[in-house]
């Protein structure tokens, strides 16, 4: 928890955000290169799907993120709205449309997928229902800070939304096992171990490991822009208010 506030502080999180963003950024761009040409040039077809097989390699790892983004988003609005953090509802307000991003990749990824597996671009399945539902509270997040120009307040409205819309997480999560679903059960964390062959396993965890970081870059670059977004309005306000003091003398 030291770190936790020691980065509440805007200066200090900026010493250490300004060298690790670009840092950072290579590291994840390296990785996707490195997962993008295993996945497409080194990883076998399968026996059953053939090649239609590698879109895996991006669907999966934007499902992870679309869900750890929106645990991300719940966590820093609880920190904001229980602990009064000074980051938390600005780390919390600027991860949103990243989630919204991965979580619009997942369903597209997963429509042109399931189109050759079921045979159609869409179902009204468990698992796709509640990934809708969850890129439907990640628009709805960003429409309350986009709508209420009372920060403060838009802050702790959209806090209780993030939060009371945690609990569509572990439905998204366990939907394959609580109800009937076009969706295979879990086949890389589960217990036992991994269902996926090596080969096909490495890739993934590329590509994975590709999106975590490059969330990483994106969120601590979203942060910085958004600080300096607000120190901008802050002397305009100040300015404006001397401005006026001026006229009235």
């Amino acid at each position: 928890m030291g770190v936790f506030y020691e980065l509440a502080n805007p200066e200090r999180f900026e010493r250490i955000a300004k060298p690790l963003q670009p840092a950072l950024t290579a590291i994840a761009v390296l990785l996707g290169g490195a997962g993008l040409y295993y996945a497409l040039f080194n990883s076998p077809a399968d026996y059953q799907q053939g090649d239609t097989v590698r879109i895996m390699y991006v669907h999966v790892p934007a499902a992870w993120m679309a869900l750890f983004c929106y645990s991300v988003m719940a966590f820093s609005s609880a920190a904001g709205f229980i602990w009064k953090h000074p980051l938390a509802d600005v780390s919390a307000k600027v991860t949103a449309p990243i989630g919204a991003v991965f979580t619009a990749l997942a369903l597209f990824t997963g429509s042109l997928w399931g189109k050759p597996m079921w045979g159609a671009w869409w179902a009204w399945d468990a698992r796709l229902t509640s990934v809708l539902i969850l890129f439907f509270l990640y628009l709805g997040y960003i429409a309350i800070w986009e709508s209420i120009d009372d920060k403060a307040r838009a802050a702790r409205l959209a806090a209780i939304v993030a939060i009371v819309g945690f609990v569509n997480i572990p439905i998204i999560k366990f939907s394959v096992d609580w109800w009937n679903s076009l969706h295979q059960p879990a086949s890389v964390f589960r217990d036992g171990g991994p269902t996926i062959d090596g080969s096909m396993l490495r890739p993934l965890f590329l590509m994975g490991a590709a999106y975590m970081i490059g969330f990483g870059a994106m969120l601590i670059a979203a942060i910085r822009n958004e600080l300096m977004a607000r120190r901008l309005q802050r002397l305009s306000e100040v300015a404006g208010r001397k401005a006026s003091t001026v006229n009235v003398e």
